[in-house]
């Protein structure tokens, strides 16, 4: 019968001990300062952009009353590196997430999933961020974070959990929560909620170019979808075709959904969000939402693309419902207008005879979030009601035909400036035949 131990936390090794003892797990593991990496070249935001964001948190944090948050950080498509990110740069696969620890004041420190060459590589990545990175020691965390706290002698404070998930409104697991609670026995743990998405509403000059760059990447997998598309093709090869287009580009998958249907015979509303082996055929029509990341910042982008010439049926629903509506919710996008006037021009598919899908816009911080914008209600925060300059949205109306056998998504992503707005990406607004 086996028993577990907690860890004694050990100082790492000079270069010159070390060098000669990497066969040995616990220097290994516990590494830094080594010359590894040294050459490899990591795109980061500045130093005072980093400033900036710690400063935004930390404000935060002195308005509820907290010495330290613990802020997570995944690879799920709704965390998509979250708060860790924001504040590292860090992107996590190996884990379910990993945290930094923000003290009101002092040094920050993230608790990364790896020890040994995989953490010196992070150290490298993150160096314009933080410059205390720890391993989890085999994924206790919460012991490392909790010794952190220690160290920083608030292991009597008010501790905050952000979310791991906002959408789902998940927190760090039961077993780190436990450890939390067991060694730092006279600290109070506060789940939070929304303030990342807060934090994020209005983004930076420095988010915003990374915004760009994302819509750049999201053009480039629509042009590689549609040289891809061709009799026979299938489905997910139309899918590898944007992804490497993306990853080509230097950014990050966040998303690809793709599904092809006959024009003639439609069984489709929106693309599969599991591309399957399904083999194009002339007449078919593509549709899709394409989500590309860059440096954790994404947009995303859909247009219908035809295998042929669009049957009179498509044609006419794109040039007399899709496009129009797309392009007067494009114009509502500018600063002081309020977002419930996307939802007003939303209504107009019943009055042409025709549904729609119940969301018809929603916003993006690192990836899709608030506000929404459903034929039914708009959901959005104080401070997200009205348009603003450095806000960053995704108009997306999706019409469907009265029978619900056939619909076309066309979206794409915008920046509100001071004057309206600028569309991310460079994809003519039109129906697309190859």
């Amino acid at each position: 019968m086996s028993t577990s131990t907690t860890a004694t936390p050990q100082k790492f090794l000079p270069w010159n001990e070390l060098s000669a003892r990497l066969d040995q797990g616990q220097p290994f593991n516990t590494m830094r300062n080594t010359p590894y990496y040294r050459d490899a070249v990591y795109e980061q935001f500045t130093k005072e952009e980093y400033s900036r964001r710690y400063a935004a948190l930390r404000a935060k944090m002195q308005e509820l009353g907290l010495d330290v948050m613990i802020v997570p950080g995944g690879p799920s498509h709704w965390s998509f590196g979250g708060g860790m990110l924001w504040l590292t740069g860090h992107w996590e696969w190996h884990a379910l997430c990993c945290y930094v620890v923000v003290p009101r004041e002092g040094e920050p420190t993230l608790v990364y999933s790896m020890g040994g060459t995989h953490a010196e590589s992070v150290r490298r990545e993150t160096s314009a961020a933080l410059s205390d990175v720890r391993g989890s020691r085999g994924g206790r965390y919460a012991e490392v974070m909790a010794e952190r706290i220690r160290e920083l002698k608030l292991d009597k404070g008010r501790i905050g959990l952000m979310e791991i998930d906002p959408r789902h409104k998940d927190h760090l697991p039961v077993n780190q929560y436990n450890t939390l609670r067991e060694k730092l026995p006279e600290a109070e743990l506060v789940f939070t909620h929304g303030i990342l998405h807060e934090l994020l509403s209005i983004h930076s000059a420095e988010e915003l170019d990374c915004v760009r760059k994302a819509g750049a990447l999201c053009e480039a997998a629509m042009r590689a979808i549609a040289n891809r598309a061709a009799p026979g093709v299938t489905e997910y090869q139309l899918k590898a075709a944007a992804a490497a287009a993306i990853l080509e580009g230097g950014g990050d998958i966040d998303f690809l959904i793709i599904g092809t249907t006959p024009m003639a015979d439609p069984a489709m509303v929106f693309g599969n969000p599991r591309p399957s082996g399904r083999k194009l055929q002339t007449g078919d029509i593509i549709n899709m939402e394409l989500a590309a990341g860059y440096r954790g910042y994404t947009a995303q982008i859909g247009s219908p693309i035809c295998l042929g010439p669009p049957t009179d049926m498509v044609k006419r629903f794109w040039e007399d419902i899709t496009l129009p509506c797309f392009a007067r919710m494009a114009e509502a996008i500018a600063p002081g207008v309020p977002l419930e006037r996307i939802r007003e021009i939303g209504g107009v598919f019943r009055e042409q005879g025709v549904q729609s899908r119940p969301i018809h816009a929603h916003g993006i911080d690192l990836i899709t979030d608030g506000p929404h914008v459903y034929t039914e209600r708009t959901e959005a925060e104080p401070f997200e009601q009205v348009f603003k300059p450095g806000m960053v949205f995704m108009a997306e109306p999706n019409p469907i035909t009265a029978d619900g056998r056939f619909g076309i998504f066309l979206g794409h992503t915008f920046i509100v400036t001071e004057s309206g707005h600028e569309c991310v990406d460079g994809l003519p607004w039109e129906l697309i035949s190859v």
